[in-house]
């Protein structure tokens, strides 16, 4: 990932309300003269950090509706303009689209844009980019970087943990008065010393590997390549990862190649006691498949974050016991949210600075 300076101003990572604090301290600190008569216009310094008027600001044209921290932190420094609201002479002269969310940014966006040269995303992945269309116009695509890798990874390693030792079911159980009329809640398989398959061992899989290796767990992976100086065992197809693993971890971007990369074979290859853990995209994997291998008993487990059709969850799911699901959420912490601002913060100061950006994708 390119430097590039400081990623954003202070003022960027301060919520309103700071700001606002700050603001009233300085009043409050102005000499009592000040409060009882107008100040000397003759004598007025030079205003030097006066928001710039709305015609000077670049000109960032949005996806959608931004979200109100986002709003609430960079307002001042760009003029913000709807896609969907933006005139003729508005889409022929923005150079930068942000991507807010998972909102999809088809080819003939793209093409209505003539003078655009960056789409800034504020997600990890960005398989909701037309990133054929950006190839093809030689545009640049940035995303958010690492800010979401530690909360993923610690996500993963949860939902794991929560599969192997039936936390869901148990408390479930609990609740509705088993321990109490029926006894103890049947045992539950350790989490130490399984063998932890990674496919994509990026900036979320490579600490997750961290973070399962201090469990005493032995980690694989599959990626498109092999890592240098990577101290893990390389698989070089996700099926061969997947027959050597217990618990399967899906931490990879969604691409033509890993579309429906988990498909009936590789879960028979990972097997009746296996977990399918996936906090990547729905899409990698093949959807109805997973579910009658939950149901036939071709794999022990799975937890899911992530669905091939969001919002929609397919409704077999919800009666497995041996199935967690949350609703993509791995990713959110105001920390990570925080995080996400100031990379996209940077990228912004830094291509309207010429600079490098902090966070390029491969195209």
């Amino acid at each position: 990932m390119a430097a590039v300076g400081s990623r954003a101003t202070s003022a960027t990572r301060f919520p309103v309300e700071e700001l606002n604090d700050e603001l009233c301290f300085l009043k409050a600190d102005c000499p009592l003269s000040c409060l009882l008569s107008p100040p000397d216009p003759s004598k007025r310094e030079p205003e030097k950090d006066m928001a710039p008027a709305a015609e000077d600001k670049p000109l960032v044209l949005l996806a959608q509706t931004m979200f109100p921290n986002f709003a609430a932190a960079l307002e001042g420094q760009y003029r913000f303009v709807l896609a969907a609201d933006a005139d003729a002479a508005t889409a022929a002269e923005a150079r930068v689209l942000l991507v807010p969310g998972l909102k999809t940014v088809t080819a003939e966006l793209i093409d209505a844009l003539p003078a655009l040269e960056l789409v800034a995303a504020t997600s990890a992945g960005v398989d909701h980019v037309d990133l054929g269309a950006c190839r093809r116009r030689g545009l640049a695509v940035t995303n958010a970087g690492d800010a979401f890798a530690a909360d993923s990874a610690d996500y993963a390693v949860g939902l794991l943990v929560a599969v192997l030792r039936r936390l869901a079911a148990a408390e479930a159980y609990l609740r509705r008065g088993g321990w109490a009329a029926d006894g103890d809640y049947p045992l539950a398989t350790k989490v130490s010393g399984k063998r932890v398959g990674i496919v994509g061992l990026g900036r979320i899989g490579a600490q997750v590997a961290r973070r399962l290796a201090a469990f005493g767990c032995p980690v694989a992976y599959h990626s498109r390549a092999p890592k240098p100086a990577c101290p893990y065992r390389f698989f070089p197809t996700a099926r061969a990862l997947a027959a050597d693993s217990d618990v399967l971890v899906l931490s990879c971007a969604l691409t033509e190649e890993t579309r429906r990369l988990v498909n009936r074979e590789v879960m028979e290859a990972l097997g009746a006691g296996g977990v399918l853990v996936n906090v990547g995209r729905g899409g990698l994997v093949d959807e109805p498949e997973l579910v009658r291998c939950l149901r036939e008993g071709v794999i022990g487990g799975a937890g899911l974050d992530v669905y091939d059709r969001e919002p929609d969850v397919p409704p077999e799911l919800f009666d497995m016991d041996n199935v967690v699901l949350s609703d993509h959420r791995a990713v959110l912490t105001p920390e990570s949210i925080r995080g996400v601002l100031d990379i996209v913060s940077g990228n912004l100061q830094a291509f309207f600075a010429g600079r490098p950006l902090l966070s390029p994708v491969t195209l």
